[in-house]
């Protein structure tokens, strides 16, 4: 472990000093260096990867500590990816002006040519158009959204008025049952009362009648 984390440590320090060379560089010497040293980083990458896999054989004494030199060196290889992609985007957005710009002091103009001699501002309209109807679209998007709250607040109004008058329905129809329930209870009791009284008044009636006779 100790031969490959040497080894890996020495790549990143040429990485590191290929990428000033990197960042120097014109032409097919730039894209040459580019393609080793992104090979050379593919390398770091998989040493570290070994590397991993041997920290854990370890001994549990030493393992911390391997993995923390493991972890700081995919901490300074992930360092120079980034750098190389700063690198590549300067070099990519360097060359593109440079076309632009042979382009430009090569491009003959005419007095006669309409398409050389006006402005080009259409970019720029577009973009101040685009900019306006999204402004646009968001001022409507929120109009819409605010009368969808207002529709919301009013539909939970009215469903509240209904939820009231649904409880006040209920309420009314069980009290309405309750005394039903007690008219029915009392014309029960009272039906007692009328046979009861029927058959008492016959029993008197039929004691007098046998008394006096």
């Amino acid at each position: 472990m100790e031969n490959l984390y040497h080894q890996t440590n020495r790549q990143i320090q040429e990485v590191q000093a290929s990428l000033g060379n990197l960042e120097r560089a014109r032409g097919e010497d730039a894209n040459a260096l580019e393609h080793h040293t992104n090979g050379k980083i593919d390398v770091i990458i998989k040493n570290c990867e070994r590397l991993d896999v041997l920290v854990n054989k370890e001994q549990p004494t030493r393992r911390a500590n391997a993995k923390l030199r493991v972890d700081q060196l995919k901490y300074d290889c992930q360092h120079l990816q980034a750098a190389l992609r700063q690198i590549q985007h300067r070099r990519y957005q360097r060359d593109d002006e440079e076309r632009q710009r042979e382009a430009l002091l090569t491009r003959s103009f005419t007095t006669n040519d309409q398409g050389d001699t006006s402005i080009a501002m259409d970019a720029g309209l577009q973009h101040h158009t685009k900019l306006r109807d999204s402004h646009r679209g968001m001022d409507n998007l929120l109009d819409h959204g605010q009368s969808v709250l207002e529709n919301l607040r009013e539909q939970r109004m009215t469903l509240k008025g209904a939820h009231k008058r649904i409880l006040d329905i209920a309420n009314k129809l069980g009290l309405t049952n309750t005394v039903m329930r007690l008219i029915e209870k009392r014309t029960y009791q009272d039906k007692f009362i009328l046979f009861g009284g029927m058959i008492v008044s016959l029993v008197l009636m039929f004691l007098l009648w046998k008394y006096f006779t």
